[in-house]
């Protein structure tokens, strides 16, 4: 049990230089759960400092319990609760005061900042009510930054009243919100906040409530199957443990792996600083180039991990690090591990195919379904008309007209005892109006020739594909599926076989086209 002890009376705090910080500290460029994690890296730290006393008065299963409470309708409330050990007596003068450093900056609380700034940038009136573990007084002060920037205030008063010594907690309410979180914001913070606290979940120390729901964290299923270039290989689970130093204080550890199943949303690495999640929260997976390549890349479908970093500094809104000159040595460091012979992840995520999840598969086709059906609704009634009172034609037979080719091909296939050449160009004229177009030469040779040309500067492409190769590569298959099947039905006697490309050409630009 810690010893009561009866603190002194405090009428007053100092929140100097207060007036010229707190009026601009509404306009950071923090985003919800980032403020909202000022205030439970507070009750972490106090909970971590005052363990043993804690313990000791509740028992080693005593556990750090917050809560978050958002009112969404306007003007909007939050509060934040925690049975941490309370703000003492001792830490109010540097409690309150903009950027007054705490004296030991090894933990979660390190700028002097979180609380005050995260508070004002949500709210212009805000209080904090709290008791701490072995006083017997609870305390609240209150924040009006309008009143304080008017009436150019340097001190606030403190409300006191008796409590028990072995009550704690700290409540801080926010009212009149400039930043009401809705329904869609309040999901994704309960998606960030898991993430950013997903090691003291892990280890028993938290308990973190929205409201009345407990956050807790899914571990991703790890990939186990055979190496993709080993035929017959045995199934092995692509994890690896990572660990590599570079100098100067710098370090890293954690482990990397592949996702099964994969998903694009949940990707990525997380990274750690004292346990706490910095970048790489949510759907906001830190997924560099230099690693994952281009968006939508099979490494970007499977690749995760966990990475604690040491030694490195972060922003004073904990949202990313500070990384100087080392970003570029820690990737390169990183990649040559991830892709060690003994388990090369990398070339593992490039090569592995699977079948989605049926629930995966059946998401993806809703959405698809939606928006297509969405486009459709809003462009076919005026563009079908005027599509089908054009005369039917036929497929060209004389060579395209050459254009600028980012990308081309020739290939040879023999059909039924006749060569046929194959042509297949990939431009970007932005003259060019047609998605598809084709030629069928007479045979020049002794073979035919088939001209295929997509054009990736119409509005569709655009739209849809653009630098991504798999993209490109399944919409450049469509369009030589219908670029064959159009000659087939002309060697079987069909008239005016280049209708159908013409209409599906004019329907795409003029009714399908925006995303």
């Amino acid at each position: 049990m810690p010893n009561e002890r009866t603190a002194g009376r405090i009428d007053k705090i100092s929140i100097r230089p207060g007036v010229s910080v707190l009026s601009v500290l509404r306009h950071l460029n923090y985003k919800p759960w980032f403020a909202l994690a000022e205030f439970v890296d507070n009750a972490v730290q106090s909970f971590l400092s005052s363990r043993e006393e804690l313990e000791a008065l509740h028992g080693r299963a005593f556990k750090l319990q917050v809560r978050i409470d958002i009112e969404s309708s306007r003007p909007g409330r939050i509060s934040v609760k925690d049975n941490a050990a309370g703000i003492a007596a001792t830490d109010f003068p540097r409690a309150f005061r903009p950027a007054a450093v705490p004296t030991d900056r090894t933990g979660l609380s390190e700028f002097g900042m979180g609380m005050k700034s995260a508070a004002c940038w949500f709210s212009p009136r805000w209080h904090v009510r709290t008791k701490a573990l072995g006083e017997d007084v609870e305390r609240t002060v209150r924040f009006d930054v309008d009143r304080i920037v008017h009436d150019q205030l340097e001190e606030l008063g403190i409300t006191e009243s008796t409590a028990d010594p072995d009550h704690h907690f700290t409540e801080v309410v926010l009212e009149d919100l400039h930043h009401v979180p809705v329904k869609k914001t309040v999901t994704k913070i309960k998606e960030h906040l898991t993430d950013i606290y997903r090691v003291f979940i892990r280890d028993g120390l938290l308990e973190l409530r929205l409201g009345d729901e407990i956050l807790t964290y899914a571990e991703p299923g790890v990939l186990s199957a055979p190496y993709v270039r080993e035929k017959g290989g045995k199934a092995r689970l692509w994890r690896k443990d990572i660990s590599f130093d570079f100098g100067d204080g710098l370090a890293v550890e954690g482990f990397a792996a592949l996702r099964d199943p994969g998903n694009f949303a949940r990707s990525g690495f997380a990274l750690f600083r004292r346990g706490r999640l910095i970048q790489g929260s949510g759907d906001e997976g830190y997924r560099p180039g230099l690693i994952f390549g281009q968006p939508g890349s099979f490494r970007s479908l499977r690749l995760f991990g966990e990475l604690h970093l040491h030694g490195f500094e972060v922003s004073h809104t904990k949202d990313g690090f500070r990384w100087d000159e080392n970003e570029q040595p820690f990737l390169e460091l990183l990649k040559g591990h991830l892709d060690g012979d003994e388990l090369p992840l990398l070339r593992q995520a490039d090569g592995y195919r699977a079948l989605a999840s049926r629930n995966e598969r059946q998401a993806a086709a809703r959405q698809a379904v939606d928006h297509a059906a969405q486009a459709m609704e809003r462009g076919l009634p005026e563009v079908l008309p005027r599509v089908a009172s054009e005369p039917p034609v036929e497929t060209a037979t004389q060579a395209l007209e050459a254009q600028a080719t980012l990308a081309g091909r020739e290939l040879k296939v023999d059909f039924r005892g006749e060569s046929w050449l194959i042509k297949i160009e990939l431009t970007d004229d932005p003259a060019e109006s047609q998605w598809l177009s084709v030629s069928d030469q007479a045979a020049i040779g002794g073979q035919q020739v088939i001209e295929i040309r997509v054009s990736l500067a119409h509005p569709f492409m655009v739209s849809f594909a653009q630098t991504d190769p798999d993209d490109i590569e399944a919409l450049l298959r469509v369009a030589g599926g219908l670029a064959l099947s159009e000659k087939l039905a002309r060697l079987a006697g069909q008239k005016y076989t280049g209708t159908i490309r013409r209409n599906l050409n004019d329907i795409l630009r003029e009714a399908l086209s925006e995303p």
